[in-house]
């Protein structure tokens, strides 16, 4: 029996697998154009099935959050807090860039605080949506012709 919530990379999305209350599975895929997750069952066997790959890999919760705060910040643009802490951090990377130099341990730490916050924000303005309330925030894709890569497709 696997322990959920279970975290994966899948392809180019992050992927997270739960149980249901009927004591199945199911899985949460993120849409790159929405930065939601949605109900994506179909792929919980292979998820489960994968063996460490470069495509499917089981990740620790830490790095399920960095990764999908960077798929978020850079396959989406909008307004709001969320997305001036995405700015803030491009602009980390974008500052240790122009003095041609690698960022520093602090700096790094910092990112990786700054994403566990969009992340938790992003789960926030869910679930007041899912709650019947407004949103705070509109996302939309930064690339609209972009399509995630289907399986088996390589980037």
């Amino acid at each position: 029996m696997i322990e959920t919530p279970a975290y994966f990379t899948y392809y180019a999305q992050t992927y997270r697998v739960d149980a249901t209350q009927e004591g199945g599975l199911t899985g949460y895929l993120l849409n790159l154009r929405t930065g939601e997750f949605e109900e994506d069952p179909s792929h919980v066997r292979e998820v489960l099935r994968a063996m460490a790959s470069s495509d499917i890999s089981k990740v620790p919760e830490q790095k399920f959050v960095q990764e999908t705060e960077y798929a978020r910040s850079r396959y989406l643009k909008g307004e709001g807090a969320v997305f001036a802490l995405y700015d803030t951090i491009d602009g980390l990377y974008d500052q240790a860039r122009r003095e041609e130099r690698d960022m520093q341990p602090q700096e790094v730490a910092l990112i990786q605080s700054l994403r566990k916050r969009t992340f938790k924000m992003w789960e926030d303005e869910l679930a007041r949506r899912a709650a019947g309330e407004p949103p705070s925030f509109r996302a939309e894709p930064r690339f609209p012709e972009y399509e995630p890569p289907e399986e088996g497709d390589s980037e």
